[in-house]
């Protein structure tokens, strides 16, 4: 299969079109993968689950922030997952007015069964990508992320005696 897709020097049209294109396929096996889950949460919903399990606990000022809504927003969203236990809203012992919004066992259970189906999904399309040009996308795809700010999986529990 040819590639219609030029590099970076020859049209920076071509690569926003090629990353485009590339989030497009990947919002459709995200959104896949979430109908799959059974759970009924929208994806900002869902995203909101993601910025707790890799951030930790989070403000509702600061959740507002990392998910790009308004924290009126916030606050309606956080409080239909808290209807649906998937997040909760603690406080400090040493200061009550610290609120943070955290994620749940259920929370925490619903990332991991839509990243571990989207991990599958990913993994039968990039299987059709030869081995050397995996490893340039593995580099891209890093790049990228690391432009937008986003953070890496990692466990961001420590710190907060709730």
């Amino acid at each position: 299969m040819s590639s219609k897709f030029h590099t970076s020097s020859e049209a920076p049209d071509s690569v926003v079109d090629a990353v485009l294109l590339a989030s497009r396929v990947l919002v459709a096996v995200a959104a896949r993968s979430l109908a799959d889950a059974g759970e009924e949460v929208t994806l900002t919903q869902y995203r909101t689950l993601v910025v707790l399990a890799s951030c930790g606990p989070q403000s509702l000022a600061g959740l507002a922030q990392a998910v790009g809504v308004t924290p009126a927003t916030a606050t309606r969203m956080c409080d239909r997952l808290v209807r649906k236990s998937l997040i909760s809203r603690r406080t400090k012992r040493e200061d009550r007015r610290q609120l943070r919004v955290v994620l749940t066992a259920k929370g925490r259970s619903l990332v991991d069964d839509v990243t571990d189906r989207r991990r599958k999904k990913i993994a039968r399309i990039t299987d059709e990508i030869p081995a050397a040009e995996q490893a340039v996308l593995v580099h891209a795809l890093g790049r990228l992320a690391s432009a937008a700010g986003e953070v890496p999986d990692q466990d961001w529990t420590t710190g907060w005696d709730l």
